[in-house]
């Protein structure tokens, strides 16, 4: 996906098609290309804006720690910079963490929300040690040796075997983000509050899609909170990753929300 990049802005991103603008973020050690399958599914009928996330793909890595806060307020400069008021607001996993922290702050600049395998729960202790060990271990090996070991894991059970193109793309992208990015936000998610009322309080539309083997965002996690405004979808035999397991499903999960609305 081509590239552009806002003068004066740390974050780069990625622009694609006409129409109601979707704002689609990243998980974890991602980038705008996590995306890469499922925007031209989206982009004959919408206006896609996918950044690089604070500390992934070719955005800066300024030391951290991070908070999901300031990637939120990274999304919303990005916007602002661009001169779109509203738009449709999307995160996968640690993106979905991003979009409630910015529909908690910033509701009316948006028509809509959803989570795409992610939950509005924070991190138990023991969630919070492992974020603990994640940063300290790319600070202390780079980002790769983490991403090898963990990558396969966010597909369903035997999908990676079944997908090795899918599961490379995956590696790929993770390799590029750099040791200090990723440890500024892995200890941006083990700060981040719980935001279950976020949603239930929450008067627009919201869109949780979960996958029915996501061992990260199981359904019981990602639908821990709804309100009356919430469309919920299990895409079945998708692990965490159905941007690369299932991208058709996906995209027609997010286009007929969009188009609802």
């Amino acid at each position: 996906m081509q590239r552009q990049e806002q003068t004066g802005l740390p974050i780069r991103y990625v622009d694609r098609g006409e129409g109601p603008v979707l704002v689609l973020l990243h998980g974890f050690v991602g980038s705008a290309d996590y995306w890469e399958r499922v925007v031209p599914l989206l982009e004959g009928h919408f206006r896609c804006i996918v950044p690089d996330l604070r500390g992934h793909g070719e955005s800066e890595a300024p030391e951290g720690p991070y908070t999901i806060e300031q990637l939120a307020d990274d999304v919303l400069n990005l916007l602002d910079a661009l001169g779109i008021e509203q738009v449709v607001l999307l995160g996968h996993s640690m993106g979905g963490y991003t979009a409630l922290s910015f529909a908690e702050r910033y509701p009316e600049r948006l028509r809509a929300f959803g989570l795409v395998h992610s939950m509005p729960l924070p991190d138990d202790v023991a969630g919070k040690e492992k974020r603990t060990a994640v940063a300290e271990r790319v600070l202390r090996e780079g980002t790769k040796p983490f991403v090898e070991q963990s990558a396969p894991n966010w597909f369903a059970p035997n999908a990676a075997t079944r997908m090795p193109a899918e599961l490379d793309r995956v590696l790929q992208i993770g390799y590029g983000t750099k040791p200090v990015g990723a440890a500024g936000a892995a200890l941006a998610m083990r700060e981040r509050p719980d935001r279950g009322h976020v949603i239930r309080d929450s008067q627009l539309p919201i869109l949780l899609i979960a996958g029915s083997e996501d061992g990260i965002a199981p359904p019981e996690k990602a639908f821990a909170a709804e309100n009356a405004h919430t469309s919920k979808f299990v895409i079945e035999g998708s692990g965490h990753m159905s941007l690369f397991e299932a991208p058709q499903e996906l995209a027609r999960h997010i286009a007929s929300f969009a188009e609802s609305l």
